[in-house]
């Protein structure tokens, strides 16, 4: 796989501790709407830290854009990147993964588990084919809710929040488990899209088994 050296063109605030990142696209460079990169920061002793990031651009865009949600609260390359600024380069390989679009169905998204959706959705938005997808989005508070207008212009109703960590009026109240899927989705012979923390896409991808989902319509990165 090749390696090529990309300036940041931008950074703006998307939440909290959630920053879309805008870098230049080498030329020829193409991937697939849910497709990561491998990817590090070439400054301060982070070039070896290589870290997954999935674009969040269209493949059509002139440039490329990474969603990423930092973690302060250790030394790692997410909260290196709160200090990064427009000029500085960062190095990201070919692009790979198994999240892609396989038809309408089910998407389930745990926080920054939204990143290769979120590519998904905006390249069937801008052909005008979302179609009946429907997208399940779990988080902690209603603050962590990653570009929530941008998914509800998208989707309308078909996009559901879950808020675990607090009682938000409007919201449901919880996470997305065995009893929550039995209860909002009426059949399993459709594709599952699932990213998340670990332990997220472990429990869902096991109750939607138990549920009668087959496994070869489980999108998850394996």
């Amino acid at each position: 796989m090749a390696d090529y050296s990309v300036k940041l063109l931008a950074k703006k605030p998307v939440t909290h501790n959630v920053n879309a990142y805008t870098i230049e696209k080498p030329a020829g460079f193409t991937y697939t709407p849910g497709q990561a990169t491998d990817f590090s920061i070439l400054k301060d002793n982070w070039a070896t830290e290589k870290r997954p990031f999935t674009f969040t651009s269209l493949p059509t865009a002139d440039t490329l854009e990474f969603t990423i949600k930092s973690y302060t609260d250790h030394e790692g390359v997410t909260n290196a990147l709160t200090h990064v600024e427009p000029g500085d380069h960062f190095e990201i390989s070919d692009a790979w993964g198994a999240i892609e679009y396989k038809g309408e169905g089910i998407f389930l998204a745990g926080g920054a588990g939204i990143t290769p959706f979120l590519a998904i959705f905006r390249d069937l938005y801008s052909k005008g084919q979302v179609g009946a997808n429907r997208l399940f989005f779990s988080n902690r508070t209603t603050a962590d809710i990653i570009l929530k207008d941008e998914l509800e212009q998208i989707l309308g109703d078909h996009f559901f929040n879950l808020i675990s960590g607090e009682n938000a009026e409007g919201y449901y109240h919880g996470r997305i488990d065995k009893d929550f899927l039995q209860k909002h989705i009426t059949h399993f012979d459709q594709p599952f899209y699932v990213c998340g923390p670990d332990a997220f896409t472990e429990s869902i991808l096991k109750a939607l088994e138990e549920l009668g989902a087959k496994a070869d319509a489980l999108v998850f990165e394996k």
